[in-house]
C-alpha cells in the first residue's frame, strides 16, 4: 500500500496534530500517523499557558477544547507541615495562573477539525519502521506497518512528533544531547476532597518538590519529586510511612489518598530527564517538540512549546513548496525559545527550596 502527500507527520499528540489541522486549513495535503489506535492517548503534562492559549485562541480553537471542559487554576500555594505559608493570585489580565485542559478533549477538537478537509489523512494504528532515503541522501517519507500490513508514504517533508524516544529522529541519525536533572517523578491522581479550590499546591518533602495539579472533572494530579534512579529501592520498603508524609504535608487529603493510593503500584513512574538537539531539521525532515526538546515537568512548558513549534512551523509551508532557508529561520528562532525556557526550568528546579526558607 503506497500513499503520497504534501507532508506526512509522524506523532497525533498535540503538537503534531495542531500543525496537520494547521496544514491541512492551508490546502495543504497531510498525512498524520498514530501508533497508538485510538487519539486518547493519557497524558499528565497537560497545563495551558499564556501561549499556548493563545494559539489555540488565534486558530479559533479555544472555545471548542473549553465547551468539552477545561480548568483554570485560581492560585498558586506554598504549604509546609500542613499550613499555607504563601498564595499568589493571577495578574488580573491573564486571570488564572494556567489551565488545565485534557489531553483527550484537546486531540478530539484538533482532529475533528482536521477532518473537515480533504486533504488530511489519519493513520491510526500504524507503526513507522524506517524512512525513505534517495541515493542524495534526502528523506522523502516513511515505511510502516499498519495493522501488521506494509506501507510507505512519500512526502515532501516528513515531521517527526513522535515524542523523547523519536523514531524519526533516530532513523534519521540525528542525536540529542541528554541532561539528567537528579530526580524522577511519582504521579498518582485521586478525587478532589469537597470543597478543593482550582489550585496548583507545592510543598516540600525530605528536600524534594511535591506538587499538586487540581484537574477537571474534579481529579487532583499528584507530581511527587523523588532521588533520581531511587525508586526500585524505595519499593522495596513498606508503604505507609511514605504516604503518611503526603497527608502530613496536605491534611484535607488524606480520606481521598487511603481511599486511592494503597500501594506502590497506584504510582506512575516519570524517567526525568531534558534533551536538546542542535540539528532540528533538514534533507526532508523537521521536528517538534520533545522529538528534539524534551522538557522536565517544571513549569508545564512541554505541552505549549510542542504547539509553538507545530504554529511556527504551518507559517512558512505551502502546498507549492517547502522553502529550506524559512525552516532554518523557524528553526533558529524556536530553539533560542527553548533553551532560554530550558534554563528556567533548571533555575526553578534548583531554587524551589529556597522559597519555602523566604514565604516562612
Amino acid at each position: 500500500m503506497n500513499y503520497k502527500t504534501d507532508v506526512c507527520i509522524v506523532g497525533a499528540g498535540p503538537g503534531g496534530a495542531l500543525l496537520a489541522y494547521l496544514l491541512a486549513k492551508q490546502n495543504v495535503s497531510v498525512i498524520l500517523i498514530e501508533r497508538h489506535q485510538k487519539i486518547a492517548k493519557a497524558f499528565r503534562g497537560e497545563h495551558l499557558n499564556e501561549e499556548g492559549e493563545a494559539i489555540l485562541k488565534k486558530h479559533g480553537l479555544f472555545s471548542k477544547v473549553e465547551e468539552l471542559g477545561m480548568l483554570a487554576m485560581e492560585s498558586l500555594e506554598y504549604w509546609e507541615n500542613g499550613k499555607l505559608l504563601k498564595k499568589i493570585q493571577p495578574d488580573p489580565k491573564v486571570g488564572h495562573l494556567g489551565i488545565h485542559v485534557p489531553q483527550a478533549h484537546l486531540l478530539q477538537v484538533l482532529i475533528e477539525e482536521a477532518k473537515q478537509y480533504p486533504n488530511f489523512t489519519l493513520l491510526t494504528n500504524t507503526k513507522v519502521v524506517d524512512l525513505l532515503v534517495n541515493e542524495q541522501n534526502n528523506i522523502y517519507g516513511v515505511k510502516a506497518l499498519n495493522e501488521g500490513k506494509e506501507l510507505s508514504i512519500e512526502c515532501g517533508l516528513t515531521v517527526g512528533a513522535d515524542g523523547r524516544y523519536s523514531t524519526v529522529r533516530k532513523k534519521a541519525g540525528i542525536e540529542v544531547s541528554k541532561r539528567k536533572h537528579g530526580y524522577d517523578l511519582l504521579w498518582a491522581r485521586i478525587p478532589a476532597p469537597p470543597g478543593w479550590e482550582p489550585s496548583i499546591k507545592m510543598a516540600l518533602i525530605d528536600g524534594f518538590q511535591l506538587s499538586l495539579f487540581t484537574q477537571a472533572k474534579g481529579y487532583v494530579q499528584i507530581g511527587w519529586n523523588i532521588e533520581e534512579g531511587s525508586f526500585p529501592e524505595l519499593r522495596k520498603q513498606p508503604f505507609t510511612p511514605f504516604i503518611d508524609k503526603l497527608i502530613m504535608a496536605f491534611p484535607i487529603l488524606e480520606q481521598s489518598v487511603k481511599e486511592n493510593i494503597q500501594s506502590w503500584n497506584d504510582f506512575v513512574l516519570l524517567d526525568v530527564h531534558s534533551n536538546f538537539s542542535e540539528n532540528w531539521g533538514g534533507n526532508g525532515v523537521a521536528f517538534v517538540g520533545d522529538a528534539v526538546h524534551t522538557m522536565t515537568p517544571t513549569g508545564a512548558f512541554g505541552l505549549n512549546s510542542a504547539m509553538k513549534d507545530a504554529d511556527c512551523l504551518a507559517q512558512i509551508i505551502t502546498p507549492e513548496e517547502i522553502n529550506k532557508l524559512d525552516l532554518i529561520n523557524c528553526e533558529t528562532e524556536r530553539k533560542r525559545e527553548i533553551e532560554r525556557l530550558q534554563a528556567i526550568q533548571i533555575e526553578k528546579e534548583q531554587s524551589f527550596a529556597t522559597q519555602f526558607v523566604i514565604y516562612s
